[in-house]
């Protein structure tokens, strides 16, 4: 299995993050991809992922979360990073959030497009962040539907129709993480209407933990529990899960290979 989304080098595993590593290899992943957060947290990410290279890999991005009226400058330092020989494998994460604040929604619109143009300058996918900002974060998408711009839309969780939207992006995997274990949530049903090839298995850890972990700290190990509830929707064995998610992790994220 393949953690398309773990955020394994923030402070939640400062304690026990070679032991977490562990568990994760045990768990059976052989890749862990770590989206970076903002201008702060780019040393955090790369220094984890240089102690287990080959395993750990990094993305570059600036979280919608982070983007204030002085981000502009941070995003374009961020920028020089992409260097000849740089490691990062994916443009993310990226996108639009508007759950805890609607001030900067201009400013996440500017921040998701500049970033856009890194993914299609590098030919890297772009990894999308998208919470309560469907609409916005489409105006700034949809002039590029028809170009090689391709990539995950992480933690999806929204309505049917918006998930029409999303298929509509062939390039683009969906990422399915724990929130697909919750017992209110209508994913399950959802995804009978999405062919098992447009699927990526994430974890978002530390956050988002699948039943029956929901309310602790989440970690890349547990991404087993979102397999095996795929494999319930799907109805076909675990083993098909890993495999196809797997094939389809690679694909996007080519890098890796």
């Amino acid at each position: 299995m393949i953690d398309t989304h773990t955020h394994l080098f923030t402070e939640e595993f400062a304690d026990d993050f070679h032991s977490v590593i562990e568990r994760a290899k045990e768990a059976g992943i052989t890749h862990l991809l770590m989206p970076n957060i903002d201008d702060t947290s780019v040393d955090d990410m790369i220094r984890a992922c240089n102690m287990y290279p080959n395993f750990c890999f990094p993305m570059l991005g600036f979280h919608p979360t982070s983007v204030n009226d002085s981000s502009k400058e941070k995003i374009a330092g961020m920028k020089q990073l992409l260097t000849d020989g740089h490691p990062f494998v994916a443009i993310g994460e990226v996108g639009m959030d508007l759950y805890w604040d609607k001030t900067y929604l201009k400013e996440q619109q500017i921040a998701l497009d500049e970033q856009i143009q890194w993914a299609l300058e590098w030919n890297l996918p772009l990894v999308l962040h998208c919470r309560e900002a469907f609409d916005p974060l489409f105006e700034v998408l949809s002039p590029y539907r028809n170009t090689p711009l391709s990539g995950v839309f992480h933690s999806f969780t929204g309505t049917q129709e918006e998930m029409n939207k999303v298929l509509e992006y062939a390039n683009f995997m969906i990422g399915i993480n724990g929130v697909v274990t919750f017992k209110k949530s209508n994913l399950p049903q959802i995804l009978h209407t999405v062919p098992l090839g447009r699927l990526v298995l994430e974890t978002d850890s530390p956050y988002l933990a699948p039943t029956p972990f929901r309310g602790k700290r989440n970690e890349s190990s547990y991404i087993i529990k979102v397999a095996e509830k795929l494999a319930e929707v799907y109805e076909i064995p675990l083993e098909q899960i890993k495999e196809q998610t797997t094939q389809n992790a690679l694909k996007v994220f080519k890098r890796m290979e």
